[in-house]
């Protein structure tokens, strides 16, 4: 019986690394093609790895917590059918059909592992003939191309001559050897204060991904921050009316939908700018991002074409997608293809924030906590519903005119939300 090594995939996305969340087997399980064996986490959610290969488990490499990087070894299965009958790790990877599903859920490990990717295509042996290398996973021919290695002068070690990773390693002309450097031993004191270290956490996985993401949208957006105080009490009785007559949307989503309408009129603050073509390109349509504090972080999960919803449309996605958020099961897609962010950190119990632009997006709008204020209607103090809007937003891309106009658009819907439905 022999033995074959499934290195971890190339999970898309640009990523080279992932986070060993846990083993969904152990070694001496019997394990089936496609079966899930580990749960990951990368930059960008949540994601089980199933195995290509059928038969027993001789060896788990890893131990849970660890970060792998991309190629290295993740099992070793004692193959109960051979290699020509399985797909191997190079093809897996590059047919898209390594990855059963983003996110896991709270299902038990058996209920997990009965689940199965539906493939985006079905992968075609090449075979040599003297015009083409029998090569067919695009990480074999990334990697000759990156070494500069000729696929055509490789005789493959694979099942029908395929052509391996190893092969194209193999023939790679010898790396430059590293000199050793010198190891900098881990005080358990902090210099500065003279404190001790209470305790260290790793940047991996989601929070590397938001450490960088908001460095860089710090480090390469000049922001500028516009706010005003709104009175939502209008609002509050438009959706205490429509609970009488059945389900009403939520609050947010009753802001989305201004949200939305805004960007419409305001362009601007729903674009991209692109430094290397010296450009700002404005977007046809919204995908709007909703902020979502998590057990593992704040992401932003995305409700695609968010401009052809109504507000129960919305209401509907918004439950949806933070739901999916929360358990960890939004996809890669739905957590990096926002345009614009809306941010309810009312919900945190704040009133107001200065938030962070999710770069490369270029403007993000907040809203605080609606408290009852005293307030001036009709020359008279009463007591009203205020809530606080902050826009924080790229001054590249926009003057204070256009994000004071966009400010004020969402303000008026939101204190006369019957006659803003009826215009949108």
């Amino acid at each position: 019986m022999s033995t074959q090594v499934f290195d971890l995939p190339d999970l898309g996305e640009g990523l080279t690394e992932a986070v060993l969340i846990r083993w969904l087997v152990k070694t001496g399980d019997p394990v089936a093609v496609d079966e899930p064996v580990a749960e990951v986490e990368t930059a960008k959610a949540m994601v089980e790895v199933p195995s290509p290969f059928g038969g027993v488990i001789a060896q788990l490499h890893g131990e849970e917590g660890a970060t792998l990087q991309v190629g290295s070894p993740l099992i070793t299965v004692e193959a109960g059918t051979s290699a020509a009958e399985s797909y191997v790790e190079e093809e897996r990877a590059g047919s898209g059909n390594v990855l059963i599903g983003y996110g896991t859920s709270g299902a038990d490990a058996s209920r997990r592992r009965r689940r199965r990717a539906v493939p985006r295509s079905a992968p075609t042996r090449q075979t040599r003939n003297g015009e083409r290398p029998a090569v067919q996973s695009p990480i074999v021919r990334r990697l000759a191309r990156d070494k500069g290695v000729d696929l055509t002068s490789l005789t493959g070690t694979g099942p029908d001559g395929l052509i391996m990773r190893r092969d194209v390693e193999a023939a790679a002309a010898p790396e430059p050897v590293a000199v050793p450097q010198p190891v900098a031993v881990v005080s358990d004191v902090d210099q500065r204060t003279g404190l001790p270290i209470r305790t260290r956490v790793p940047l991996t996985g989601m929070r590397k991904a938001v450490t960088t993401t908001l460095t860089r949208s710090r480090t390469e957006i000049p922001e500028a921050t516009t706010w005003v105080d709104v009175d939502a009490t209008a609002l509050l009785d438009l959706r205490a009316e429509l609970k009488e007559t059945g389900a009403a949307p939520g609050i947010l989503a009753m802001v989305a939908r201004f949200v939305v309408a805004g960007l419409a009129r305001f362009p601007e603050l729903n674009s991209r700018v692109d430094t290397e073509r010296g450009e700002i390109t404005h977007l046809d349509g919204v995908n709007l991002g909703l902020a979502a504090q998590t057990d593992r972080g704040l992401v932003v999960p995305a409700i695609k074409d968010a401009h052809r919803l109504s507000m129960r449309g919305l209401d509907a996605e918004i439950r949806r997608l933070t739901a999916a958020a929360r358990e960890g099961t939004a996809t890669a897609a739905e957590l990096s293809s926002g345009s614009f962010t809306l941010n309810n950190y009312g919900v945190l119990g704040v009133d107001g924030s200065a938030a962070i632009i999710n770069h490369p997006e270029v403007a993000i709008l907040g809203m605080g906590r609606i408290l009852p204020r005293p307030w001036v209607v009709g020359g008279e103090i009463a007591v009203r519903h205020i809530v606080q809007l902050s826009l924080v937003f790229d001054h590249r891309v926009c003057d204070g005119g256009t994000a004071g106009g966009f400010l004020r658009f969402v303000a008026d819907c939101i204190e006369a939300p019957k006659s803003a439905m009826a215009d949108l």
